[in-house]
């Protein structure tokens, strides 16, 4: 029997006509934004997999081009800084992963301003309005999931990442309005919260790591990226990827408003 759900939102024993145990989200839309690399396009591969069509939403043109070939999905180029390329996405997504993001590794009183605006309007002006455009489609069809990749420093502070820690905890916050606002239409708003993932943005913070904490760059994965997780070892895309997929199947209708640690257990401390 398939794991989906029907459209007023509880278990589907009548599965959509095409649909497996394996391809339970056949039928279903996907907008991935940061899709090209990393956490992205291992969930546009994962939702891919699972029988979605994915919007394959990022920056860069040629990169979201291979994703879209190798997932069957559609490519869109998007600048996710400027609201009306955000406001021409498509508004017919059953489910949104907001992921799109970007670092910056400085102490407040030398943070530059216009790093600290746009780091807010990709993950978090972009994110508000991707959602407000594709909830009237999921309150139409009475399902709908969100999954914002937060992080967990949408659940603790680390120094030198004012921007990003202040955007975490905004989407944080928008999950948890959505969750509440989407719960009597079908529709389930969640955050993941993984710590350090094996990404080019983990990679490329390493110097900026090392100048702010002055360490070598050799030192900085176990002394400042590791050093307050259990399991010493990077996140997987995949392993994040695995995690959205799950948070829309079948059986996890009544998990929402929820943020999901997946940081080695950083946040059992």
């Amino acid at each position: 029997m398939d794991s989906t759900e029907n459209p007023a939102g509880g278990p589907d024993r009548h599965p959509r006509p095409g649909a497996t145990a394996a391809r339970f989200l056949a039928g279903r839309k996907a907008l991935v934004t940061g899709a090209a690399g990393g956490i992205g396009r291992a969930c546009a591969e994962a939702f891919a997999a699972a029988g979605a069509d994915v919007y394959v939403v990022d920056l860069a043109a040629g990169a979201a081009g291979e994703v879209a070939a190798a997932t069957g999905g559609t490519a869109i180029v998007a600048d996710l800084a400027d609201p009306e390329a955000v406001e021409a996405l498509p508004d017919d997504a059953d489910i949104v992963v907001n992921n799109a993001g970007l670092q910056h590794v400085a102490p407040v009183h030398a943070f530059p301003m216009d790093r600290f605006a746009l780091i807010q309007r990709v993950m978090v002006e972009a994110p508000f309005r991707i959602v407000r455009r594709t909830l009237p489609h999921m309150y139409a069809r009475q399902w709908g999931r969100v999954v914002n990749i937060s992080s967990v420093h949408g659940l603790r502070a680390s120094p030198y990442k004012s921007a990003y820690v202040m955007a975490k905890h905004a989407l944080e916050g928008l999950s948890k309005v959505v969750a509440l606002e989407g719960a009597a239409h079908g529709v389930t708003s969640n955050c993941l919260n993984p710590g350090y993932v094996r990404t080019p943005l983990v990679e490329d913070q390493i110097a900026d790591q090392a100048l702010a904490h002055g360490i070598p760059e050799d030192q900085v994965v176990d002394r400042v990226l590791l050093d307050r997780t259990a399991i010493k070892r990077l996140v997987e895309p995949a392993e994040v990827a695995a995690a959205a997929v799950w948070l829309c199947a079948g059986n996890t209708g009544c998990v929402t408003g929820s943020s999901l640690p997946m940081d080695g257990g950083w946040t059992a401390h």
